[in-house]
């Protein structure tokens, strides 16, 4: 087989490693300027300010964008780009949402074009972007090192923006910034990058450059998470987990996702729910299912999880998503639907690639099993 590895981002890692930053901005020529896309919640904590201040010493002025919330909407890039005008480098610190607005962001400021000019691969990227700091504090998504950028159009539709020029320059993965996350979210994160690991590590795509990510990931997750969960002051067990989702956004940036991600996504056509949460529930339901294509990739997967073979895998993961306190339930908005509402977002054009680097062909009868099966879930609990 022959395959690729697409760029990685310099990558620093270390407790305390976000004293860096100034250093790291000052590092690119030509930096006077920055926007910091952050989390709300981080802004307020202080953080932001903390930032802004240590890089004014540093002699480079910084915008503050923290007006967000859940999963990027098109309003939040417009707003970003807008606080963004004028700078030179973009620096996202947060979860997958502060990420992927900082990428795009980056690009549109650079080129003047609107968000929508590069949905869905519409029209080439800028060639030369705004420089990109990402520091990841969730580790879930492993939008740090990925060249995929997800947001929410005018209608309310999953939209992506890809290409390497969205791509980080620097990543800085400090664990310490992810020990306050609280527990319910380091478990939800944490399996949403347990999943981009296995689904790259096992879909129609995988190949052994991405695998060589992926399965180190599914060793670190796997022999982590409860423990970051279940101690949050735990800073080695944090550290695996950030690095294994750092790990696991390479894979997913090389090979995709699959259909845990096809459902997760459904999900969240219909309503608000997290994402980690979404994609945990839809990895569960679709598992015992999955492995029944006995593969060699899904027995390596298994392998790098501790186990003997891939049909260990249901009764492994339900156990370990209890041992994590994972509630199997979606939240009050998904009363108002049924079964045949997620099938069809499930069929929706644009859930239709991870559909098909599945491993397995997934039929609509299949689709409507897995449908019933999530939309039986207790809703509001």
């Amino acid at each position: 087989m022959s395959f690729s590895i697409s760029a990685i981002p310099d990558i620093r890692f270390g407790d305390g490693a976000l004293s860096g930053l100034p250093a790291a901005v000052k590092s690119f020529d030509g930096v006077g300027a920055a926007l910091l896309v952050i989390d709300a919640f981080l802004a307020q904590s202080g953080l932001a300010a903390k930032i802004s201040g240590e890089l004014a010493e540093a002699g480079v002025k910084t915008q503050v964008f923290s007006d967000f919330a859940g999963e990027p909407k098109l309003a939040h890039l417009h707003a970003a780009i807008a606080a963004g005008r004028g700078a030179d480098m973009v620096i996202g610190v947060g979860g997958g949402s502060a990420l992927d607005i900082g990428k795009v962001v980056a690009c549109c400021i650079a080129s003047g074009e609107d968000p929508m000019h590069y949905a869905l691969a519409a029209n080439p990227l800028p060639k030369n972007p705004l420089k990109k700091i990402m520091i990841p504090t969730t580790a879930g998504t492993g939008s740090e090192t990925s060249a995929t950028n997800i947001f929410a159009g005018p209608e309310g539709k999953k939209l992506w923006i890809w290409g390497p020029e969205t791509k980080a320059d620097l990543v800085i993965l400090d664990p310490a910034l992810t020990k306050t996350l609280p527990a319910n979210l380091t478990a939800w994160c944490g399996l949403d990058a347990f999943i981009h690991a296995f689904e790259a590590a096992t879909n129609r795509n995988t190949h052994r450059g991405a695998q060589f990510y992926a399965h180190q990931a599914l060793r670190l997750l796997t022999g982590a998470l409860e423990t970051a969960v279940k101690q949050p002051e735990n800073m080695a067990a944090r550290g695996d987990v950030l690095l294994g989702s750092c790990f696991a956004g390479i894979a997913i940036d090389n090979c995709g996702t699959a259909i845990a991600h096809n459902v997760s996504h459904a999900l969240a056509g219909l309503g608000p729910v997290h994402h980690g949460l979404a994609t945990a529930l839809g990895f569960e339901v679709t598992l015992s299912w999955l492995v029944e294509a006995n593969t060699a990739e899904l027995n390596a997967a298994a392998k790098a999880c501790g186990l003997d073979n891939a049909a260990q895998l249901p009764a492994f993961v339900s156990g370990w998503m209890d041992r994590c306190g994972i509630t199997r339930s979606l939240p009050s908005a998904f009363k108002p639907f049924d079964d045949a509402d997620l099938a069809r977002e499930m069929r929706a054009p644009e859930n239709q690639p991870m559909r098909r680097s599945t491993i397995r062909d997934v039929t609509d009868a299949d689709i409507d099993r897995f449908a019933a099966a999530i939309m039986a879930l207790p809703k509001g609990i």
